[in-house]
């Protein structure tokens, strides 16, 4: 088993497509293990999105990402990092596969209703970001 991050974006939020996004996540095997609603501020946007720090689309994305409620996820799965980066979908909603969630619920690249770990020192990273180890069932 493997476990991994993952955010449902204030967009998806605001879109009140949270619950189908989770029934999705459930139907595709994962087990929930830790979730979470919560406000990001934008220094913890910040925190979160540094390896990002340079990037041109930083400032954007952190406004974004402390626009509004985010559902914080730990995601359990065999190859659970592949596996939720396949549910996803590619990155730019136009690109992605049909049936993946960016596909059917993104509305641009910077608007895509979901995030997720890339790689394990990532994952590692991002679920202790936002989660203490008693959080995680």
């Amino acid at each position: 088993m493997e476990r991994t991050f993952a955010i449902i974006k204030p967009d998806a939020v605001e879109s009140r497509l949270a619950g189908q996004i989770l029934a999705r996540i459930e139907g595709a095997g994962f087990t929930v293990r830790a979730m979470r609603l919560q406000h990001l501020t934008k220094r913890e946007a910040e925190g979160f999105y540094a390896v990002h720090r340079e990037r041109p689309f930083f400032g954007e994305l952190t406004e974004f990402m402390s626009s509004g409620p985010c559902v914080l996820l730990c995601l359990e799965a065999p190859d659970a990092i592949r596996k939720w980066r396949d549910t996803m979908g590619a990155t730019d909603p136009g690109k992605a596969a049909a049936g993946t969630l960016r596909k059917d619920f993104g509305k641009s690249i910077g608007r895509n209703a979901t995030h997720g770990s890339d790689a394990p020192d990532t994952a590692a990273f991002e679920l202790g970001y936002f989660f203490r180890g008693l959080e995680l069932v």
